[in-house]
C-alpha cells in the first residue's frame, strides 16, 4: 500500500497503541513520514555519528563473518528505539507486514497479549478461548524458550512474536517460568486463527446484568450497544458489573464510547499530553471521540436514558490495562462507578507509528505522551486503584501480575504520585502461591472462565450492589 494512503487509513481509524499489548490486536495512530529535515532544533550530534560510522567500519571490516551493510544499520536502528523503554521498537519490513495483518484482527498464533521482558516475554494475559488459554498459559507467566530457541537469544520482541505466529494447526512449544513453580513450564500449544468475541453478556440474576469487554476494538462499541439494549429489553436493571479483567486495551475511541454510555454529555473523560503540540489531547465524552473508521454515526444515541443512573461495579486486576485504565479511571474519578477488585497494570502511555522508509514497508513505533484520569492523575506505572478490594478467588490465592512498573526501563509516572507496586498497596495481601516447591508434579492450572457461577470476584460484585457486606480480603497468616 502507498505510504501516504496507508498512513491516512490508519490515521482515520483514530486508534491508539492497545494497552499493555506488544504484538498482538495492536492499535495505533500515525503520522505523515518525516521530510528530509535532519533536525529542528539544531545540528546533528556529528561526533557521535562519527562513532556510529566508525564502529559500523569496524564490523565491516574486521567481523569473523562478512554481514550485510543492511542488516548492520536495522539492528542500530532496532537497538536505538528499544533502548527508549519497552513499549517503543522498530518493525523490519517483515515485522511491520505482520503488525499490520495484527491490527487488521486477522492473524494466526498462540493468541496472548505480551510485553517484552529482560530475557524473556512476558504474558500481560491469554486471550479469552485462544490455544494459549486452554493450554493453560495464565497472566505473569515468563516465556523463555519458543521451540528450542531461548527468547534471550532473539533480538527483540518483534522476533519472538513471529516464532509464536506461524499458520493455523502447526505446533510450537512454549516454556515457560510461573512464579510459585519450582521449574520451568513446557506447553504444547496448536496454533490457530484468533477470533476473540470482545463483548459478552448475561443476567447474573433478576435485575442485574454482568457485560465483559475482553478487548477494545472497532465492532467493540456497536457490540456493546446491541448487548445493553438485549439486556433492558429483559427487564429493568437493578445494578450493572462492567468486567474489564484481563482486558489489555485497545482503540481509545471506542473505550471513550464505554466510558461516554454511563457519563453526562461533554465530560472529560481522559487527556495526554508529550514533548509535541499533537500529543496534547483532551478527549470529552462526544459522539466525534468515540467515532471510528468503521462507525461514524453515534452508536450510543439510543441507549436506555437509565445507563446513565444505574448502579454501576467495575471489575479490574491486574492485566486490566490502557483502554480499560481509561474507562475505570474516568468512571472512579467522576463517581460514576465502584472500581472493585486489585491493582491494574500501568500502562499510561501514547505509542505513534511513524513510517521509515518512502514505500511505508518499515516503521518506528515510540512514545510520545501519558495517559491521564480526568482529576489529572497519570495512569502510567501506577495504574487504578480500587474503591473496594477484592481477592479474584474465595481461598484468597491471587495470581501473580507482572505489571508495567516492574518492567525494566518503564515510562515514569510524572503525577507527583508514588509509582506504588501492590505490595506497597496490599501489604497484607497474599499474593504468592503456598504450594510446595519440591519438585512434584501439580495440578495443570484450569482457564478461568468469568461470568460462571464460581466466579468470586462477580459474586462479590453482585452482593456489593445489593448492599450486602462481602468477604474482606485474606490476610497473611499471623
Amino acid at each position: 500500500m502507498p505510504l501516504l494512503k496507508m498512513v491516512t487509513e490508519m490515521k482515520k481509524a483514530g486508534l491508539v497503541i492497545s494497552g499493555a499489548v506488544a504484538g498482538v490486536m495492536l492499535s495505533l495512530g500515525l503520522t505523515a513520514f518525516a521530510d528530509d529535515t535532519p533536525t529542528k532544533k539544531g545540528a546533528l550530534p556529528v561526533e557521535a555519528l562519527s562513532k556510529l560510522s566508525q564502529t559500523f567500519g569496524v564490523i565491516k571490516g574486521n567481523y569473523v563473518d562478512e554481514v550485510k551493510d543492511e542488516a548492520i544499520l536495522e539492528d542500530a536502528i532496532a537497538g536505538m528505539v528499544k533502548e527508549l523503554d519497552p513499549h517503543s521498537q522498530y518493525f523490519s519490513e517483515k515485522e511491520f507486514a505482520e503488525f499490520r495483518e495484527e491490527i487488521s484482527g486477522k492473524f494466526s498464533g498462540i493468541g496472548a497479549e505480551v510485553q517484552a521482558g529482560k530475557g524473556a516475554i512476558l504474558v500481560i494475559t491469554p486471550i479469552e478461548d485462544s490455544p494459549a488459554f486452554k493450554a493453560g498459559i495464565l497472566a505473569g507467566d515468563s516465556i523463555v524458550k519458543i521451540d528450542d530457541t531461548p527468547v534471550a537469544n532473539l533480538s527483540g520482541l518483534s522476533a519472538g512474536i513471529s516464532r509464536l505466529r506461524g499458520k493455523e494447526g502447526t505446533p510450537v512449544k512454549v516454556t515457560v517460568v510461573r512464579k510459585g513453580e519450582s521449574k520451568p513450564l513446557v506447553f504444547n500449544i496448536i496454533r490457530a486463527v484468533i477470533q476473540s468475541q470482545s463483548v459478552k453478556s448475561k443476567m447474573i440474576e433478576p435485575g442485574y446484568a454482568w457485560v465483559r469487554l475482553t478487548s477494545f476494538q472497532d465492532p467493540t462499541l456497536k457490540l456493546f450497544a446491541e448487548n445493553i439494549r438485549k439486556l433492558y429489553a429483559q427487564g429493568d436493571i437493578k445494578g450493572l458489573v462492567l468486567d474489564l479483567r484481563n482486558n489489555p486495551g485497545g482503540s481509545l475511541p471506542v473505550s471513550i464510547g464505554i466510558a461516554s454510555a454511563f457519563l453526562p454529555k461533554d465530560v472529560v473523560v481522559v487527556s495526554s499530553k508529550g514533548r509535541i503540540a499533537q500529543s496534547n489531547e483532551v478527549y470529552k465524552a462526544t459522539p466525534s471521540a468515540y467515532a471510528t473508521r468503521e462507525f461514524q454515526n453515534d452508536l450510543l444515541k439510543d441507549l436506555p436514558a437509565a445507563m446513565k443512573t444505574v448502579p454501576v461495579v467495575v471489575l479490574i486486576n491486574g492485566a486490566s490495562a490502557s483502554a480499560s485504565e481509561v474507562v475505570s479511571g474516568a468512571l472512579q474519578d467522576h463517581k460514576r462507578a465502584t472500581i472493585m477488585g486489585i491493582q491494574s497494570f500501568g500502562k499510561g502511555s501514547v505509542q505513534t507509528l511513524f513510517p521509515v522508509d518512502r514505500e511505508g514497508k518499515t516503521a518506528v513505533k515510540i512514545t510520545i505522551a501519558r495517559y491521564y484520569t480526568p482529576s489529572g492523575q497519570s495512569i502510567q506505572a501506577r495504574g487504578v486503584i480500587p474503591d473496594v478490594a477484592s481477592d479474584e478467588n474465595a481461598d484468597g490465592k491471587n495470581p501473580i501480575y507482572t505489571r508495567e512498573s516492574d518492567i525494566q526501563g518503564h515510562l515514569s509516572n510524572d503525577s507527583g504520585v508514588k509509582e506504588e507496586k501492590p505490595k506497597d498497596i496490599w501489604d497484607e495481601w497474599v499474593n504468592q502461591e503456598d504450594d510446595d516447591l519440591d519438585g512434584t508434579k501439580k495440578e495443570k492450572a484450569k482457564p478461568k472462565v468469568y461470568g460462571d457461577t464460581d466466579d468470586f470476584m462477580l459474586q462479590q460484585a453482585i452482593k456489593y450492589l445489593k448492599g450486602q457486606p462481602i468477604v474482606p480480603v485474606k490476610k497473611k497468616a499471623q
